[in-house]
């Protein structure tokens, strides 16, 4: 599962495109309490989603004409500029080329080689999110991609990625985890196949981040109360937990799940 460490090439940011933030704080502080911390002019009125003083998620303002409201995952790098050389040499491309933001970190953004988009985040003064696998905060993150293996020969390539194929019900499931790592246990993440959940298909290659949460369908009942659609209906996952998909008011994709209690020792 996610390490609070950060590994390199482990989700260490997530942020929300979002066409009206106003709107978008109302529906995500109401399902899951996070506040918003505005971003003033130095950051482009960059904002942060905080739940109990501590950070969850970045949020910005992407007008309509410029994006679809999305969110994006990041992965840790300790070279940003490094990683988008081997994202080139990889076949994928640079949506926009390493920065520095602030002093906060040096980020950039990518699509893989099938179109996915991704992100990269090297720490400065900001190490990463202030709050994970905690309920409200990120826990897990998947990718919709055409061609599983392709995918992960991609990001093997871009950051070391190992990967674990499990038998799920239905089609195999591939588990990612960071290089160095051993043993499923280590996993951040899956690769699903786009046609894998048809509430996802629609969207193209992308990633989904998971929330978690200690009652899925409360939060189904939630996210339609507040104006969000559910995608993909609240189900168990043997030996995982109770997941269900969404899109907020104005479109954007994400899931939860309330994982089954871990094993004592």
């Amino acid at each position: 599962m996610l390490d609070p460490a950060f590994v390199t090439g482990a989700p260490n940011w997530i942020d929300l495109g979002t066409p009206d933030i106003e709107a978008a704080t109302a529906f995500y502080g109401g399902l899951f309490g996070w506040d918003l911390v505005p971003g003033g002019p130095e950051t482009g009125g960059y904002g942060m989603y905080q739940l109990r003083g501590r950070t969850v998620a970045g949020v910005m303002t992407v007008p309509e004409d410029q994006g679809q409201p999305a969110w994006s995952v990041y992965f840790q790098t300790p070279d940003a500029d490094a990683t988008a050389r081997t994202v080139e040499q990889a076949g994928g491309t640079a949506a926009f080329p390493p920065v520095d933001v602030l002093d906060y970190g040096r980020m950039g953004g990518f699509t893989d080689s099938l179109g996915a988009y991704f992100g990269v985040w090297q720490p400065g003064t900001n190490p990463g999110l202030g709050m994970i696998m905690e309920n409200g905060a990120l826990i897990w993150s998947e990718l919709y991609t055409p061609d599983v293996p392709a995918a992960a020969a991609f990001f093997h390539t871009v950051f070391g990625w190992k990967t674990d194929v499990m038998a799920f019900p239905g089609e195999p499931y591939t588990m990612i985890r960071p290089a160095g790592s051993d043993g499923a246990e280590a996993s951040f993440g899956g690769l699903q196949h786009l046609d894998a959940v048809p509430g996802q298909t629609g969207a193209g290659p992308h990633w989904l981040p998971y929330f978690a949460v200690d009652d899925t369908d409360a939060v189904v009942a939630g996210v339609e109360r507040l104006g969000g659609r559910v995608t993909t209906a609240a189900a168990d996952v043997p030996e995982v937990g109770r997941i269900a998909h969404f899109a907020d008011p104005a479109g954007a994709a994400f899931a939860v799940i309330k994982p089954v209690p871990m094993p004592l020792d």
